[in-house]
């Protein structure tokens, strides 16, 4: 199994140098690749703020991604959730964390707007502090 850097991610999903998009295809689609919440959470970056993408496209372009049978997801549940709740207004990378703190009995931050969030979404109970 390969793991793979959130810049074969991107370019995989956004052909915007088309030797790269030719040679990630050919890798993504040819051995097993992993993906990791770290490169979930670079993508999502890259892809709002360099690519203009919605909540929506990241969310099907990664489901479209993990659907691939050469690829696993390091947390593959854990994204489902995350993806499901940036969707529905939660930033991403807030999602991954509180879907990662699934379990806990609360997750604790300064950011009332996620507090307000997560308690719309009935997620993981979050204490603003």
């Amino acid at each position: 199994m390969l793991a793979i850097d959130a810049n074969v991610v991107v370019r995989y999903l956004v052909d915007d140098d088309h030797d790269q998009f030719l040679r990630a295809c050919r890798l993504v689609e040819s051995e097993p690749i992993f993906v990791a919440d770290t490169v979930l959470l670079e993508c999502e970056w890259v892809l709002r703020s360099g690519y203009g993408f919605e909540a929506r496209q990241f969310a099907a372009a990664l489901r479209a991604l993990a659907a691939l049978p050469t690829v696993r997801l390091e947390s593959p549940q854990i994204a489902a959730v995350a993806l499901a709740w940036h969707e529905q207004g939660m930033d991403f990378a807030d999602a991954l964390h509180l879907a990662g703190a699934d379990g806990c009995e609360a997750f604790a931050t300064f950011d009332r707007r996620l507090a307000k969030t997560a308690s719309h979404l009935g997620a993981t109970p979050v204490r603003a502090l």
